[in-house]
């Protein structure tokens, strides 16, 4: 790590010192540091006094380790972030430093983890893990009081969405970290973006949280909510994809730049080659020699009926899959 970021300094003095920061905070959380010492190292990166409230209690420390009081003696608490049950903050007179809201960022997370630490009753983070013994699920489930066979389903948020009254725990997954929440009401109103796992049995919760996570990645500006169960038979599709070795026709989509993907999907959904040619404003022969150069380029007719298939198998599997560097994505 500190080769790495000498290595940086050289090339991104930003990214160097983004780099140092977590680095920094990785270290005292790896150590075991308390609320104190995440605040010392807050207040140290930052040059300001660091503060937190958790639970009701206010815990404040200036860049030499000093514990103040609890008023802020009128300084503006920037970069504040807050969730269920804590708020941290930096004190400024002016604005915020260029770094201030990665310090804060970090902070938070510290906090996180010493909460989730002291309520572990709450994380269903054992439930949903298919790499724990059944029996083990069943006991833990027997702790909340839930029946192996009461249906459940897991609904998969970002890390920093809001809490809601149903048990969570922050999960690390492929896509980073995320937040699997276990619903038995299927009233939860959990906040956007959200995907919503099947509901299955209890002890079955790990195949609940997989769908979910897959729900979530499909989800966009104009469908901030995605419920697995609407997927059908697209589900298992995408549960037997391996977003680390893309399939060739996820790899040709990813290579189009944006106006032929957009002309790509366009000729896919529309009636014929020139209604397709009237939506995109483009006179008819332009559009069929645009389709037979992405005929050429993807190795199928993406009008033909098979062709709509792949293309729309891999348009989804592609939102499944993390970015894809140029070399990668060489298509045909």
């Amino acid at each position: 790590m500190h080769q790495l970021a000498g290595r940086l300094s050289s090339l991104d003095p930003e990214a160097s010192e983004s780099l140092r920061i977590v680095s920094y905070f990785d270290v005292l959380i790896a150590r075991g540091a308390g609320l104190d010492g995440l605040l010392r190292g807050a207040a140290v990166l930052s040059g300001t006094v660091a503060g937190a409230e958790v639970r009701g209690r206010v815990s404040r420390r200036d860049p030499d380790g000093r514990l103040l009081g609890d008023a802020t003696d009128g300084h503006r608490r920037s970069s504040l972030l807050s969730h269920a049950g804590w708020t941290v903050w930096l004190e400024r007179d002016g604005e915020p430093e260029p770094h201030d809201e990665m310090i804060a960022e970090r902070l938070a997370l510290g906090v996180e983890l010493l909460e989730a630490r002291r309520r572990p009753e709450r994380g269903i983070d054992a439930v949903i893990d298919p790499a724990r013994p059944i029996a083990e699920r069943m006991a833990l489930l027997a702790r909340r009081r839930i029946d192996p066979a009461t249906p459940v389903r897991i609904l998969a948020t970002l890390a920093d969405a809001a809490e809601t009254d149903a048990p969570s725990a922050i999960v690390p997954t492929r896509y980073g970290l995320l937040k699997a929440t276990l619903d038995v009401s299927g009233e939860l109103n959990p906040p956007e973006p959200v995907g919503f796992g099947t509901w299955v049995r209890a002890d079955r919760a790990p195949e609940s949280w997989d769908a979910a996570v897959i729900a979530l990645r499909l989800t966009d500006a104009t469908a901030p909510a995605v419920d697995a169960a609407d997927l059908g038979a697209m589900l298992l599709l995408a549960q037997a994809y391996d977003p680390g070795a893309p399939h060739e026709d996820v790899l040709a989509l990813a290579g189009l730049d944006p106006r032929s993907a957009d002309l790509l999907r366009t000729l896919v959904e529309a009636d014929s080659i020139r209604s397709a040619a009237a939506e995109l404003g483009m006179h008819h022969s332009t559009v069929q020699a645009r389709h037979e150069s992405l005929t050429h380029t993807l190795g199928y007719d993406p009008r033909s009926n098979v062709g709509k298939m792949r293309y729309i198998a891999a348009a989804l599997l592609l939102r499944l899959t993390g970015p894809i560097t140029p070399g990668r994505a060489q298509v045909r």
